[in-house]
């Protein structure tokens, strides 16, 4: 397969295994492009039918969510029909793969991801969600979670729907939201910590598909290169990251399931 790339690229590939091989702590953070290779839209692509005259303040932000919980809570719901079909791809099996390689040696794969769906999971990673998890909703008002997930249903042809009209919490009445975290809220502390300490103690940071312009998540990479990390980075379209040693410029689904079998050749 390697055979199919270009000289320069799989020069590139073969160096970033022999790193990856000879360190023990590496830090992994992916962005919304693992997932569009699954055909996940991204935050960053135009909207679509009813949704193609909102922006995100008007969708993605707990101002909109008090104006129109309505509009907001019917955008998710219309996400969660579109990611609920979606399967991993290659990039995200080759992750779980990784992890589950580095269990029976001396090394550490620390997998964290800024997008919301549950396409690692399901693959069989363990990863950390910085920007909270499609699949899950908590009171809008008082924060306690809410179980009855996101109300889907299906139709007698098997396709799945997914309810719109608003729920109240059962213990404070306030609207129902999703469990993500909007713009202009903070990241769940726990998870934000994992991810720092991770970054700040890994001999290795790795960019997948994310275009390095979201912060915090963002500064995770010069987090790692300041305490001494090699940075790699895996996009077809690569950012202007200057702190990056190696970039491999390609989809991750065919990047990655090359990369973990040179490393695990190695």
């Amino acid at each position: 397969m390697l055979a199919e790339l270009s000289p320069a690229l799989i020069a590139e590939v073969k160096l970033a295994a022999q790193l990856l091989a000879s360190k023990k702590r590496i830090c992994i953070l992916t962005g919304a492009g693992i997932s569009a290779e699954s055909g996940i839209p991204t935050f960053r692509d135009k909207q679509t039918g009813l949704w193609e005259n909102y922006g995100v303040e008007d969708l993605a932000t707990p101002e909109a969510f008090t104006r129109d919980p309505r509009l907001v809570w019917s955008w998710y719901q219309w996400r969660r029909q579109v990611v609920a079909d979606k399967a991993p791809n290659p990039a995200h099996h080759a992750l779980a793969q990784w992890q589950y390689h580095a269990q029976t040696s001396d090394q550490q794969v620390t997998l964290i991801t800024q997008n919301v769906d549950d396409l690692h999971e399901q693959a069989g990673s363990a990863v950390t969600h910085l920007h909270g998890y499609l699949w899950r909703n908590r009171c809008g008002r008082c924060e306690i979670p809410y179980q009855d997930k996101s109300r889907a249903s299906y139709d007698n042809q098997g396709t799945m729907s997914f309810d719109e009209t608003l729920l109240n919490c059962p213990h404070c009445d306030g609207y129902i939201r999703p469990d993500i975290v909007w713009f202009g809220e903070a990241l769940p502390v726990q998870a934000w910590q994992a991810a720092e300490d991770a970054a700040a103690n890994c001999e290795v940071f790795i960019s997948i598909g994310t275009s390095s312009l979201v912060y915090p998540a963002a500064g995770l990479a010069q987090l790692a290169k300041q305490n001494g990390a090699q940075v790699i980075e895996i996009n077809p379209d690569p950012t202007p990251n200057t702190i990056v040693d190696i970039t491999l410029a390609e989809k991750a689904g065919v990047i990655l399931p090359l990369l973990i079998e040179e490393i695990t050749a190695l």
